[in-house]
C-alpha cells in the first residue's frame, strides 16, 4: 500500500478537523519556502508557499489513505479549496516526479522516510484582492487595523502557527503586535 504525507506549516498543524491522518505531526519535515502572505477572506493572513521566503522545516504526518487522489480531495476539503481550483491549490509530488522549487530537498527527504507520495496546501500569495506577496509592513499595518472576531481569529493563526516556522514576517508581527507563539 503506497504511504501518503501531508506537509504542514500552519493551522493544519493544530486544527486538522476531518483530514484523515495515521500519525501527529512529526517536526522533521523538509524544509520549504513559507511566509504569512495570503488575505484570507476571514481576515488572517495565513502561511502560504513563496519563492521570496527564507526556507523554514515543514511538519509532516502520514496520511490515512492509500490513494493520491483521496489524499488530495481530503486536503482540498480541509482547506476549504473549490474543486475547480484543486490542481493549481494543492501540490503533490509522486516518487520519480519533478520536485517543487518551494519544498526543498523533497526526494531524498521522501526517500528517506519511504514516503511514495506527497501532499501540501499550495495556495498563492494573496494581499488586497491581487496575487502578490504584500510587504511586511503592509501586513502589520493590516493586521493593526483589524477589530473584534477578525482580530482575534488573526491573532490565533499568529500564535498557533508552529514554533518552527519562524519567518520574517513572524518576527516583525510579533515584534510590533506582540502576538508571540503558543506552545512549541
Amino acid at each position: 500500500m503506497p504511504v501518503i504525507a501531508c506537509l504542514g506549516w500552519g493551522s493544519l498543524v493544530w486544527d486538522p478537523r476531518s483530514l484523515p491522518l495515521q500519525t501527529r505531526w512529526l517536526e522533521d519535515g523538509p524544509f520549504v519556502r513559507v511566509e504569512f502572505a495570503h488575505q484570507s477572506d476571514n481576515g488572517r493572513i495565513t502561511l502560504v508557499l513563496d519563492k521570496s521566503a527564507s526556507p523554514v522545516r515543514s511538519l509532516w504526518a502520514v496520511m490515512d489513505c492509500s490513494e493520491l487522489k483521496d489524499a488530495r480531495e481530503s486536503l482540498r476539503a480541509r482547506e476549504g479549496i473549490p474543486t475547480k481550483n484543486e490542481p493549481n491549490d494543492i501540490g503533490s509530488w509522486t516518487e520519480g516526479g519533478r520536485e517543487s522549487d518551494l519544498v526543498l530537498g523533497l526526494r531524498d527527504w521522501a526517500k528517506a522516510r519511504e514516503l511514495d507520495h506527497v501532499i501540501w496546501t499550495a495556495l498563492p500569495a494573496k494581499f488586497d484582492c491581487k496575487n502578490q506577496t504584500p510587504k511586511k509592513a503592509e501586513v502589520v499595518k493590516y493586521l493593526s487595523g483589524l477589530t473584534g472576531t477578525k482580530r482575534d481569529a488573526a491573532e490565533r493563526y499568529v500564535r498557533n502557527a508552529p514554533r518552527q516556522v519562524d519567518t520574517n514576517y513572524r518576527r516583525c508581527i510579533e515584534s510590533a503586535l506582540h502576538w508571540s507563539a503558543n506552545g512549541k
